[in-house]
């Protein structure tokens, strides 16, 4: 296995494909988008008028498709309700990959789901559907049985206790007590004391967890006193190491042998994401599970975890994402084939697709505006441009100004663009055929009655939207500036 963090490392960890089970707390994340422009006459509060939802695999569902999404093979343990939810949860899980058996349903509670509702990136209120009734001794018995029987299977397993009851005080006697487990054992819980029986590899504790177990860390100094608090957090986590994550400071990697590591974040811009921690959890035990050594596995993590905070509401973070984060394409287009596997890779995920077009030759703040404005319509924004065949036949014989190598890498360099392609048709129907992204945005100087698209995009079941930037005339002055200041090919004598 390689040992240095590098796309061959990424490569080879998808290659060999492990396999580990996730036992924990299964939850539906939902994001709940819409516009919020008045108040409302029963409340001082805002009305918030729903335009879509999003759902995503929330807690240890969440480890599991990152897992999966990285190239593991997973199976996860749990417990859902016999609901609308736990229906929904089961359905993301099967596409992303993951290996549902282990999941038992049960009558007597609902399928835990925590609801956003969001309005121009800001989240109104969280809607938590958390039972109070907590399991009946039946499904835990069953939930270990399963647990059992998925580690005879496992090279590795992760525990993801959330404090919602599944994994009880009878469960993890169960566990610990299993005649056979994986040679890898990694626990992510609110209370590790509570697990510590298990005896883990690895724990996980995010700073307040980590608090908990060493009576408090020196807030000017989190990652220093985290190495200087190592024996608390073993002996109180009953495990042989621990990785301690600290949000915008990395993480602090506390080996067996005593030394000690550290992990540096890159802080993203603040994004309505959720779930970094279970990208982090997910992407150390994919490389634990190869038999990475731990601070080379904290190093992985500590990217998935940038990749996917840069992501709104709760999100995967792929092989292909790591790959491409450790090797940047000198080309910034994406070839097409390429893009319809990324897109698909992304469906599959629970991802919302978002394509929008044009020339993008001057770029311009009504540019960059109406490009936040379409990524803020889904999760994943493919921006589509004319090559410079098709900007001549559209603008004139002097266009572009800018040839399409340059205009796609500083649409690339956008935060909100996610990919761009190149196309030579007169309209992006193909590319709209081919990728059936789920929302085509377009500039308010159409309707889409006017646009040959719309029939296309309707026909497979997406949406057409229109933006509020208005491009008509908005760059010829500028162009002409560029014009002005362009040398003058010098005339021959005579």
């Amino acid at each position: 296995m390689t040992a240095a963090l590098t796309v061959d490392l990424v490569t080879e960890l998808a290659a060999t494909s492990p396999r580990v089970v996730v036992i924990g707390d299964l939850i539906l994340d939902g994001w709940w988008d819409g516009q919020a422009e008045r108040m409302s006459r029963e409340a001082p509060v805002p009305v918030v008028e729903i335009a879509h939802r999003r759902f995503a695999a929330g807690g240890a569902a969440n480890t599991a498709v990152n897992l999966a999404a990285m190239g593991a093979q997973v199976r996860v343990v749990g417990a859902i309700g016999n609901d609308d939810a736990g229906r929904r949860l089961r359905v993301i899980l099967e596409e992303a990959g993951v290996d549902t058996r282990d999941i038992i349903e049960t009558d007597a509670t609902d399928t835990i789901a925590k609801n956003r509702i969001v309005s121009e990136d800001q989240v109104i209120v969280r809607l938590d559907d958390v039972s109070s009734a907590g399991y009946p001794a039946s499904v835990l018995a069953d939930v270990a049985d399963a647990a059992a029987r998925a580690a005879a299977w496992a090279d590795a397993e992760v525990i993801c206790d959330y404090g919602c009851g599944l994994l009880s005080a009878e469960v993890l006697e169960k566990l610990a007590s299993r005649e056979q487990r994986p040679r890898t054992c990694i626990v992510d819980a609110h209370d590790l004391s509570r697990t510590a029986a298990l005896h883990p590899d690895v724990v996980t504790p995010n700073a307040d967890e980590c608090s908990g177990l060493c009576d408090g860390l020196d807030l000017d100094d989190r990652p220093g006193s985290v190495a200087r608090c190592r024996e608390a957090i073993i002996e109180a986590s009953g495990a042989r190491s621990a990785v301690v994550t600290l949000d915008r400071e990395g993480s602090v990697v506390l080996g067996e042998d005593g030394s000690t590591h550290r992990t540096y974040a890159h802080p993203a811009h603040e994004q309505q994401a959720s779930g970094a921690g279970d990208t982090f959890t997910a992407a150390l035990s994919l490389a634990l599970s190869c038999d990475v050594p731990l601070a080379l596995a904290a190093d992985l993590a500590q990217l998935a975890a940038d990749i996917v905070v840069r992501m709104h509401g709760t999100s995967v973070c792929s092989s292909a994402d790591l790959r491409s984060e450790l090797s940047p394409s000198d080309d910034q287009a994406s070839d097409v084939d390429e893009l319809s596997a990324a897109v698909a890779e992304h469906r599959a995920s629970g991802r919302r697709i978002v394509f929008t077009n044009g020339c993008f030759d001057v770029l311009h703040r009504g540019h960059t505006a109406s490009l936040r404005q379409a990524k803020h319509l889904g999760d994943v924004l493919v921006v589509a441009i004319n090559d410079d065949a098709s900007v001549r036949r559209l603008k004139g014989p002097d266009r572009p100004v800018n040839s399409a190598a340059d205009r796609a890498a500083v649409l690339a360099a956008l935060e909100c663009v996610d990919y761009v392609t190149v196309f030579s048709t007169d309209t992006p129907i193909p590319l709209l055929e081919q990728l059936k992204p789920d929302v085509y945005a377009k500039g308010g100087d159409y309707t889409p009655q006017m646009l040959e698209e719309t029939a296309v995009v309707r026909g497979y079941g997406g949406t057409v939207h229109v933006l509020d930037y208005v491009e008509s005339h908005s760059t010829s002055g500028v162009v002409e500036q560029i014009r002005d200041r362009r040398p003058t090919r010098a005339t021959e004598p005579g």
